[in-house]
């Protein structure tokens, strides 16, 4: 677990040492434990290390037997010693221990389809010294991040993007407002954009090549649903026992201390569980707050006491919650108003105190039907085999311009295709209502637009498998992933997903929806194969998902004060119209609506803008 930083240097007169140094000690937190670097005539590169797996031995770059490959990686391959041991049947030469180096012969061996023997999670390139061309990827999930950017002969790449690329003096820092709309609905960018401009994101299961200035990015694995309805529900929780019991045992490979986030849910108790089999010494970690009713301490410190293993709690204050928030926004890179994110920071900086390495339940819901929104798509999903299109049509017009009555609002939203329904594309602000707060207009696709190319890959499957697969290339790799990546690496801290294994995404791929979201119950198969092992108040527990008391907190004068300031600042007056904004926030605090996830949207953008463009 690292970050790396690197360009192509096809013109400029400033030290290219220097400027390579300065773009990879920026991220020295993602990598506190060593520092390399490596130039030749067409490239820069620099590394910092946070030592998981070789201690001694595994610094970076790491070049292949001849010196015409150098390698630069990011993350875990879990099934690297098998993969090691082919390699050195094949004759290939090894000069550390590290699963690193197996990407490296790998390519050698195989090419680019190297990328379907590694399961795991990463984010590489490798630089051809010879044929000055640049290869690199992403694991399939997006678990661990890759940016590049690109303008004109400019390309640098790196494990984090502005805070990286601004130190290179050819560097050309732009905010794209056109995304700020966008931003408003999803509360993240929902593409390979970012919010500046020429930046990108590499998306997950991709990979690139980079010669003579021409980039070309191509997709190398596709998520495949093939059901087996044959297939009984006793079937599919064994499966996932036997699965998940494997992955979890790879994701405890390293050579430090691992432990095991834990909250009141299901997803984090499996794993706890599971670590539990091998040792009752494994350090758990919770987060809570004193406010109780919004605090999962209680039930993650009961469940640790059953299983009996060691769990170590911290709680978030309004005040530690709120004087986070720049720095978590610094660390972000881009603005990201998900409240769950800060006490996410909390807990992994107390992790970071005892361990190096710790596995997490994130990616369970996306795999296995988690979401209250996975069951409402199974209602829409029956209506529309009921009802044909042209009644639902008509019925949704009619409902619209009806007084309000009890299922008006599944009727409209019955007659509408499921992309257009997608709850996620207007998460926070609707698409309508977006206008009006910004000091500019911005043309903007409606929301809806920037998902219909997923929903239509999978236009043939149930809706509420569609969904699923929607949110695994938007919400998870965008949203989830991001916050965990940012705020486990901004402690130095790696985390791991065993839920995100490759096996364990073609296994549910393979499940029913019947088994995985229906009948008002979530991730079936897997509370099915929890509870054989978790006491069933665990197993069955409904989804809290990081709850954060900040809707009452606004109502406090000291911290509705704090981003009332915010409100009223010069940058919000640059984009936004104020006197919505404090509208907004005054509704709140007099308790006439709940405007929380939109007055969190605009206080984490003013902040946000403030660290990467006036502070930095």
């Amino acid at each position: 677990m690292c970050g790396f930083a690197g360009y192509i240097h096809n013109y400029g007169t400033f030290d290219k040492e220097e400027v390579i140094h300065k773009m990879a000690d920026r991220i020295k937190h993602r990598g506190p434990d060593d520092a390399h670097y490596y130039i030749d005539d067409g490239i820069a590169l620099g590394f910092r290390r946070l030592s998981i797996i070789d201690l001694e031995g595994g610094r970076q770059p790491i070049l292949n037997e001849d010196g015409s490959l150098v390698l630069l990686f990011n993350g875990e391959i879990y099934n690297y010693q098998e993969l090691r041991e082919e390699l050195i049947k094949a004759g290939h030469v090894f000069t550390t221990k590290t699963d690193s180096e197996t990407i490296l012969h790998g390519y050698e061996e195989y090419g680019k389809k190297i990328l379907d023997r590694l399961r795991g999670m990463f984010a590489f390139i490798i630089w051809n010294k010879n044929t000055k061309e640049l290869f690199g990827a992403r694991d399939i999930f997006g678990i661990k991040p890759f940016y590049y950017y690109k303008k004109g002969k400019e390309f640098m790449f790196g494990s984090e993007n502005q805070k990286t690329f601004s130190l290179n003096p050819n560097f050309e820092k732009e905010l794209d407002e056109d995304m700020i709309p966008l931003y408003l609905s999803y509360e993240y960018s929902p593409d390979e954009r970012t919010i500046f401009k020429n930046v990108f994101k590499l998306p997950g299961a991709h990979c690139f090549t980079y010669k003579n200035g021409e980039l070309k990015v191509e997709r190398y694995y596709k998520i495949e649903y093939k059901i087996e309805d044959d297939k009984s529900l006793e079937y599919w929780e064994d499966a996932i026992t036997k699965e998940f019991t494997e992955s979890v045992s790879m994701h405890q490979i390293a050579d430090v201390e691992v432990g095991c986030f834990l909250s009141s849910g299901v997803d984090s108790s499996y794993v706890v569980k599971e670590i539990s089999k091998g040792t009752k010494k494994v350090k758990t970690f919770s987060v809570g707050y004193e406010e109780e009713k919004y605090s999962e301490l209680p039930y993650a410190q009961d469940f640790s006491n059953v299983i009996g293993v060691p769990n170590i709690a911290n709680k978030v204050s309004a005040d530690e919650f709120f004087d986070a928030v720049p720095e978590i926004q610094y660390y972000m890179d881009e603005p990201l108003p998900n409240p769950s994110e800060i006490p996410l920071y909390f807990l992994a900086k107390n992790a970071r105190r005892y361990v190096k390495v710790v596995l997490s339940g994130e990616g369970a819901d996306e795999l296995f039907g988690g979401y209250p929104m996975y069951l409402a798509g199974g209602h829409f999903d029956h209506y529309s085999h009921k009802v044909p299109r042209p009644v639902r049509k008509v019925l949704g017009t009619v409902a619209k311009h009806c007084p309000n009555f009890k299922g008006k609002n599944f009727l409209v939203r019955g007659a509408m295709e499921p992309y257009q329904r997608f709850m996620r594309a207007n998460y926070v602000f609707q698409s309508a209502e977006r206008q009006k707060f910004l000091k500019r207009p911005i043309a903007s696709k409606v929301p809806e637009e920037y998902s219909k190319r997923y929903f239509d890959e999978v236009s043939n499957l149930d809706e509420p498998t569609q969904l699923q697969y929607v949110d695994m290339h938007t919400w998870m790799i965008y949203d989830i992933l991001l916050k965990a990546d940012r705020m486990s690496m901004a402690n130095s801290l790696e985390l791991r997903v065993p839920f995100l294994d490759k096996k364990m995404l073609e296994l549910s791929t393979r499940i029913p929806s019947r088994y995985r979201a229906a009948n008002e119950t979530t991730k079936i198969a897997l509370r099915g194969a929890a509870i054989k092992q978790l006491p069933e108040r665990t197993a069955n527990k409904k989804k809290l998902g990081f709850p954060v008391p900040l809707n009452d907190w606004l109502r406090e004068d000291k911290y509705y004060n704090k981003v009332k300031a915010a409100f009223q600042s010069d940058i919000a007056e640059k984009f936004f119209v104020t006197s919505e904004l404090m509208k907004l926030l005054d509704d709140h605090k007099s308790g006439k609506a709940l405007n929380m996830q939109k007055i969190w949207s605009f206080y984490t953008f003013i902040l946000w803008y403030e660290q990467f463009f006036v502070l930095n």
